[in-house]
């Protein structure tokens, strides 16, 4: 997981779409996201939450994202399940953590659908090694 601003900027596939969370009074809240994947980065989404303070962006696993549509998945910082809304509607729950805080979203399971539709249309499963620059990786790290 990595929390930083810009998660879209230069994403090969985006997706606005808005997602609900309930605060610890049980009042609901929507949130305006925007999805992003990169073929630079192929093994990672990008969660990019649009508030009045600025973009707050989640970075992690589209396997994880993948494989949390029809299961539940994760350990550590981000849990991914399938769930149901109060209104019957088919959704993905994404469930975030940091130390300053818990956050559990609900995003509906088509829009989720379309964004992973989409960036396997960029890159297929199991073929992301052959879009990873690892010269690149090595040359960020030993100058950061």
């Amino acid at each position: 997981m990595n929390m930083s601003g810009g998660g879209h900027a230069l994403a090969d596939v985006t997706l606005d779409i808005t997602v609900e969370c309930a605060d610890e009074r049980g009042i609901r809240h929507e949130i305006d996201t925007v999805l992003g994947y990169r073929s630079s980065d192929p093994f990672a989404v990008a969660m990019t939450f649009i508030t009045a303070d600025g973009d707050l962006v989640w970075t992690f696993g589209r396997d994880l994202l993948m494989r949390g549509t029809e299961s539940p998945v994760g350990e550590g910082d981000v849990h991914v399940s399938p769930a149901i809304s109060l209104s019957g509607r088919a959704m993905v729950s994404i469930e975030l953590s940091s130390p300053d805080g818990h956050l559990v979203l609900l995003a509906s399971s088509s829009d989720i659908n379309d964004f992973l539709a989409r960036s396997v249309a960029v890159v297929a499963p199991g073929t992301e090694s052959d879009y990873f620059d690892v010269d690149m990786l090595i040359n960020q790290v030993l100058t950061a």
